[in-house]
């Protein structure tokens, strides 16, 4: 929020506005500051999460893949079974389908992942070498970053309440940008 100063209006900014952690101040809207903290809580979040993902991934043994791959490579390999192009895009929330055939061909290309044609749709499942590739980032994670947590109850009760309002307020996004393409 602004504050006075010479060149700029008086704002009714109070002193805990003031302490707000944001990155553009000027997006701070009256109806819920708190908003702007979280979307700020989001991109930092975001960018460590995608740094671990790349990172993991490189500890695993593959220096080379981006977090949309990684991504793509896990839930190819969910639970075993083959999946579409579009079923891809559609759990990962990713609109544009090319980014992630980009990501199965580069999957493909090295061997973590195949394709299957099946009449007029394609399916694709991770290899034996991807599956194994998943599992040692699974044992990365569980090293690395399972360690950080306790495993209590509470702890577990929070992380599910936070997933939650986070698909929560992934909808709201995905509303708010249907509604801002045709504004």
């Amino acid at each position: 929020m602004t504050t006075k100063t010479a060149s700029s209006p008086v704002s009714s900014a109070t002193s805990n506005d003031a302490q707000r952690i944001v990155t553009s101040a000027h997006l701070v809207s009256e109806k819920s500051p708190e908003l702007s903290e979280f979307e700020f809580g989001l991109i930092i979040a975001n960018n460590a999460f995608n740094r671990w993902m790349t990172r993991c991934m490189g500890a695993a043994g593959v220096k080379d893949m981006t977090a949309v791959d990684v991504l793509v490579l896990h839930h190819t390999n969910h639970r075993g079974m083959e999946k579409r192009l579009a079923d891809i895009c559609f759990v990962l929330n990713i609109e544009d389908t090319h980014v992630v055939s980009y990501s199965l061909k580069k999957l493909m290309a090295a061997g973590y992942v195949s394709s299957q044609k099946k009449g007029k749709e394609v399916f694709f499942s991770t290899t034996e070498a991807g599956a194994a590739l998943c599992m040692r980032y699974r044992d990365v994670r569980e090293a690395c970053l399972m360690q950080g947590f306790s495993g209590s109850a509470e702890e577990n009760r929070q992380l599910g309440d936070f997933a939650s309002l986070l698909r929560t307020v992934s909808g709201r996004y995905d509303q708010a940008a249907r509604a801002a393409t045709s504004y």
